[in-house]
């Protein structure tokens, strides 16, 4: 049993409250793009995690392909497996791939035993494993909402576009990104997404975004250098590091965006 999961990256991201319970409400858009890690499942004697390709911080146990299969085992007594899992999405980059490994992991087992589990039961499960894993349960393009857990969706497509994809060696904690950013209603990006392009780099906006370019400036320069590229819109991804430019045409990689030789990614949406 073998799967291709996604990253993603944010088209808009507004922080609009703080919840009781700890999270924050958020108004975004989640766009799969062509990037993929892959995993691998198959029956063994004891659970094993094998990884491959970039680096992965953290003990197994952490990984959520390891809490998918725990989840499982606790609900359905699921046997033991063998997960082999390749990475190719940066690890704390906003691209959403732990989270997609997580819940591909679930769809993965589902299939190797016939659960059966329907689209609501894997929403459900997703959920208990991050707030942006239901995405992937089913991932195309949707305005997402609340913690990022209710999906609707929507008819926008950027194929044909190019995407620039950097992530520079900064390393952004999600929680010190959640403390600095500053709640506030705000309309949904879909309401500017639903305009010409033209008008995405003045008003489609990662809240996340002004706090990060302020306590690294190398982010505010590499945002610019995309732009200088021919980018007609550019914006860190989630709570980042990872920036993205979109084109119209193919780009001439500068110089400039050169000195990520390892992060620097060109990819045909």
């Amino acid at each position: 049993m073998i799967d291709f999961p996604p990253a993603k990256i944010n088209l808009g991201l507004r922080v609009i409250r703080r919840r009781s319970d700890g999270y924050h409400d958020l108004l975004t858009v989640f766009y799969p793009i062509p990037l993929c890690d892959a995993i691998e499942i198959v029956i063994a004697q004891s659970l094993k995690l094998h990884t491959y390709g970039r680096a992965i911080p953290g003990q197994p146990g952490e990984n959520l392909v390891v809490k998918a299969w725990q989840l499982l085992h606790q609900k359905k007594g699921i046997p033991p497996v063998a997960i082999h899992l390749l990475k190719n999405i940066p690890m704390g980059a906003g691209l959403g791939g732990g989270s997609s490994d997580g819940v591909f992991a679930l769809r993965l087992l589902n299939q190797l035993f016939h659960l059966d589990l329907t689209y609501e039961h894997m929403h459900a499960m997703a959920l208990q494993l991050g707030s942006d894993c239901p995405f992937f349960v089913n991932p195309r393009p949707c305005a997402a909402s609340g913690r990022g857990e209710v999906l609707e969706p929507i008819h926008i497509s950027l194929r044909g576009k190019f995407l620039l994809l950097v992530k520079p060696d900064v390393h952004i904690n999600t929680r010190e990104a959640y403390q600095n950013v500053i709640p506030a209603l705000q309309t949904h990006p879909m309401e500017v997404l639903n305009r010409p392009s033209t008008f995405w780099k003045d008003e489609l906006v990662n809240d996340f975004e002004s706090w990060a370019v302020s306590a690294y400036p190398e982010l505010g320069r590499l945002k610019e250098s995309l732009y200088n590229t021919g980018a007609f819109y550019a914006s860190m991804t989630g709570s980042g590091s990872a920036f993205y430019g979109l084109f119209e045409q193919k780009p001439d990689i500068p110089e400039v965006l050169k000195q990520y030789p390892h992060w620097l990614l060109q990819l045909t949406i």
